[in-house]
């Protein structure tokens, strides 16, 4: 079977949506919380990229079409991050910055290849 994959350099995408920061902690569990039945994770690595809409700008990114991102992060450091991150794979970002809420962020804590709680940082919903 000979599959073409078509060239994606001349093609132009606008994505256009929820923009958020996503981030990973991943550690070992070795014991239970004598506070609670829940596990204790000793955070090892850390590692946080582009979320919701910046993750689908990063894939049409990386198949080399040009990505030009629209969306509203906060007037604050996490946007600083997020912006840096798009550019740096090449995504054209056109992101509204606000005082009204801070950029969203999603923290997800894994332990052995498993999800163990995803806490979201987020306002309610900026309307027009």
């Amino acid at each position: 079977m000979n599959i073409q994959i078509p060239a994606f350099e001349k093609a132009k995408a606008l994505i256009v949506g929820d923009v958020m920061l996503d981030r990973y902690w991943t550690g070992d569990t070795s014991r239970i919380s004598p506070e609670a039945p829940i596990p204790v994770v000793h955070v090892r690595e850390k590692e946080q990229r582009p979320g919701g809409s910046g993750n689908v700008a990063l894939n049409v990114a990386a198949l080399s079409a040009h990505a030009t991102l629209m969306g509203m992060v906060g007037n604050d450091n996490f946007g600083d991050i997020l912006e840096k991150m798009l550019i740096e794979a090449n995504v054209n970002c056109l992101l509204q910055r606000t005082k009204i809420a801070p950029t969203v962020r999603k923290l997800l804590i894994l332990s052995s290849n498993q999800q163990l709680i995803r806490i979201d940082f987020e306002e309610e919903p900026v309307t027009f």
